[in-house]
Formats: C-alpha cells, sequence, structure tokens
C-alpha cells in the first residue's frame, strides 16, 4: 500500500460520445470482501464463524444463543461488533484481532489486475467495514498491496458501518476527495446508495450472495444509484484501463 492521507454488463453510459465514463475520475473507492476477490472464496464465512465464537467466549453463551444474538445485533446495527460496543462494552481491537485471524490461502494472487490498478490515473482507497488489518492481508495475497493509497476501515469510520452515510462524509474530508471526481466499486447495492447521493459515480459488482441485491428480481431502474453493473473484476479494469488509453 502507498503512503496516503466473467462478462462485463455494459450500459448506455459506455458508449458516451465523450469516450470513457470515467475518464473524469481521480479517485477509484474499492469496497475489499467479495469485490476485489471473487464472493466464491467465501472467507466471511470463516470470519462469521469467529464471531460467534467470539461472541459465546466473551459473554458466556453456548453457541446457539451466541448466533442468534450476533444475526440480531448484524440486522439491527449493521455489525454484529457494534451491537456489542454499544450494549456489552467490548473492546473493538481485540474482537477484530480475532475475528480477522483466517485462512486467506482461497485468494488467488491477481498480477493482471495489479497492473490494471497501476495503469489508472488517480489515487485507489479501499472502503471497507473490515479492519485494516484484514485488509492489508487480502492485499498482499491479491499481490496488490502497493496499488493503493489508503485504506478507510471500520476503526477510521468510527465503527460506523456502511450504509451509513456519515462515514462517507468522513471519508471524502479525510482523504480530500471530490466526490463527483470519484467512482465506488461494492458488491452490496444498498452501500452504493450514500455515495451516488454525495455524487460519486457507482459500479455494482454482481455476485451470488443474497445480501449484493435488496431485491434480486428488481429490475436495473429500481435501483437508480447503480450506474454501472459488473461481474468481474478484473476484467472490467482491463477495460476501462484500454478506454481510458483510447484507440491505438
Amino acid at each position: 500500500m502507498t503512503d496516503a492521507s466473467a462478462p462485463l454488463t455494459v450500459t448506455a453510459a459506455d458508449h458516451a460520445p465523450m469516450g470513457s465514463p470515467f475518464a473524469h475520475i481521480d479517485t477509484w473507492i474499492f469496497d475489499l470482501d467479495n469485490t476485489l476477490y471473487p464472493a466464491a472464496c467465501n472467507l466471511f464465512a470463516q470470519v462469521d464463524v469467529r464471531i460467534g465464537a467470539y461472541i459465546a467466549n466473551a459473554l458466556g453463551l453456548d453457541a446457539d444463543a451466541a448466533k442468534r444474538l450476533q444475526k440480531d445485533y448484524f440486522r439491527q446495527y449493521g455489525t454484529s461488533l457494534r451491537g456489542l460496543m454499544l450494549n456489552h462494552g467490548v473492546q473493538p481491537g481485540p474482537f477484530l484481532d480475532y475475528v480477522h485471524d483466517i485462512d486467506v490461502s482461497a485468494i488467488l494472487p491477481q498480477p493482471a489486475m495489479a497492473e490494471s490498478l497501476a495503469a489508472l490515473p488517480g489515487r485507489k482507497i479501499i472502503y471497507t467495514n473490515g479492519s485494516a488489518g484484514h485488509a492489508e492481508n487480502v492485499m498482499r495475497r491479491l499481490g496488490v498491496a502497493d496499488q493503493f493509497h489508503a485504506v478507510f476501515d471500520i476503526v477510521a469510520a468510527d465503527f460506523t458501518p456502511k450504509p451509513d452515510a456519515l462515514p462517507y462524509t468522513t471519508l471524502i474530508q479525510r482523504h480530500g476527495i471530490d466526490p463527483t471526481r470519484a467512482v465506488m466499486v461494492e458488491d452490496i447495492a444498498r452501500n452504493l446508495e450514500p455515495a451516488r447521493a454525495l455524487g460519486m459515480a457507482t459500479v455494482l459488482v454482481e455476485t451470488d450472495s443474497p445480501f449484493s441485491l435488496p431485491n434480486p428480481d428488481a429490475p436495473a431502474a429500481a435501483l437508480p444509484y447503480v450506474q454501472h453493473r459488473i461481474t468481474d473484476v478484473p476484467a472490467w479494469l482491463a477495460q476501462v484501463v484500454a478506454d481510458l488509453a483510447g484507440p491505438k
């Protein structure tokens, strides 16, 4: 990380007469999990088990009760951690270290993606509801750590998760981002709504996860804050780079 504060779904904007719809972008904001690596890697299954184990140990609950509380807090607060902090005084540091101590070997290195990221003009930032340590672990495995200027994690967001609007504003202020010159790439549609409201371009990475779309059967027009839909981030990045370079 540098120092700093399957086929594409083509939309009408991709044929804009002025060239690439991303020609104005100078800040590229990427979600981490199920975005920079395929959802099929299923790293969250490991995290999910470790969250339940942490809750059981910290609160003296059996596994079933811990799992129920974990899911209740996730639905109510956006992350299980936030519910544990507010209701039980759980310290976030040990929790984040424990739940992200996982095996990332299911992720394959992506040298082509690293090359495309290097060719993108402007800054690249990770924005994750996980921890910076987890992001760095994943980026090292992918081989892209040197291509990112910063990680904005759940700690930087004061433990307020996406899609709450407040941390998006904090991200913009902390890193001096002009949202009208930024794009956010994310696998959960609802997390793009605050970004679009601020003026960012938005790209949804569609996955088989039930969390990806609020209603998988809804037409694209039902999500006006999603401007572009893709299924393969490395392929999309390569196409963006080619479009920005123009005809040879």
